[in-house]
């Protein structure tokens, strides 16, 4: 066992995955936890894509946190390689937070969240979100529920949305990591590119601002990032691949006007995530089927 610096005695850190059915909450409660936007939502199911990570720095500890995508019995290939991503983050995990939407019940994805939950022997917290969205009353009856279905090490009812007893959550993580030095500087939020998060912003307004399968048929790739004027402006250049000709019309929309409002939405986020002023330029390509094609979803980085 490695000795522990003395400045570190009685410290804390590890890393925690944050796994549950889609829409669940989990990049609302990164973004809650971290004070800062790094993991991109929306109301549709399986905004998130990617792991992403979020480091939360205290006097006390340092946790190492993975947002993962929505778990399900996936069928094609797309979906089958973000699930597979999902339970990858098991491996990295000292603490697994799972989560459930108590307003809005997945079964069949809860099932076999929990079919997964039993193949691994980490501690288990459970954070039954979106509390806001029921009657009061109903929620003891929810928490006997969920304690019978697994071994749950607590069970902690929270609205991220909100910040609801988020701070509770964090506490209660914090008992079960292990000591130890932290793993990152204080100044480490995320270990992902600004060219990641910048990509992740456009597609995210996409989610927002189209419906139907135009989100899922989407990738969005990041062509150049320039600093111009003493950095006080970042030119970039970005481009929203589709799978048919049919889903280009759509995301421009008349006289461009739709290709306008993702443009101006995402340029605004960038410049809330850069501090600086942006300029921010779209194309629109056809990849073919992208989603099934594994060298396609391998270039877009999935």
């Amino acid at each position: 066992m490695t000795d522990i610096p003395e400045q570190y005695t009685g410290f804390k850190s590890g890393y925690v995955s944050i796994l549950g059915a889609p829409n669940a909450g989990k990049s609302t409660l990164l973004n809650q936890i971290l004070g800062e936007k790094i993991s991109i939502t929306s109301k549709k199911p399986q905004t998130t894509r990617n792991r992403i990570l979020g480091v939360l720095h205290r006097s006390t500890s340092q946790m190492i946190f993975f947002d993962t995508p929505g778990v399900f019995e996936a069928k094609d290939k797309l979906n089958v390689r973000i699930v597979d991503a999902a339970f990858a983050a098991l491996g990295d995990a000292d603490v697994v937070l799972a989560m459930v939407d108590v307003s809005k019940p997945d079964p069949n994805a809860e099932r076999y969240l929990v079919k997964k939950l039993r193949n691994q022997n980490r501690p288990v917290i459970l954070a039954l979100n979106k509390i806001d969205l029921i009657e009061k009353s109903g929620l003891l009856e929810i928490i006997t529920k969920w304690s019978k279905v697994y071994g749950f090490k607590d069970v902690v009812p929270i609205s991220a949305r909100h910040g609801t007893q988020v701070d509770d959550l964090i506490a209660t993580m914090e008992k079960v990591l292990p000591a130890g030095p932290p793993f990152f500087p204080e100044d480490t939020l995320t270990d992902v590119s600004e060219r990641f998060i910048v990509a992740e912003l456009i597609r995210e307004q996409i989610f927002r601002l189209t419906g139907e399968e135009i989100p899922y048929a989407t990738a969005v790739t990041v062509d150049t990032f320039k600093e111009k004027k003493e950095g006080r402006l970042v030119a970039i250049e970005a481009t929203i691949h589709l799978e048919r000709g049919s889903q280009k019309g759509i995301i421009i929309g008349k006289n461009g006007a739709k290709l306008k409002q993702i443009g101006t939405r995402s340029r605004e986020q960038i410049e809330q995530l850069l501090g600086t002023q942006v300029f921010l330029k779209l194309f629109v390509r056809i990849q073919k089927n992208w989603r099934k094609d594994t060298r396609a979803i391998r270039r877009f980085g999935y």
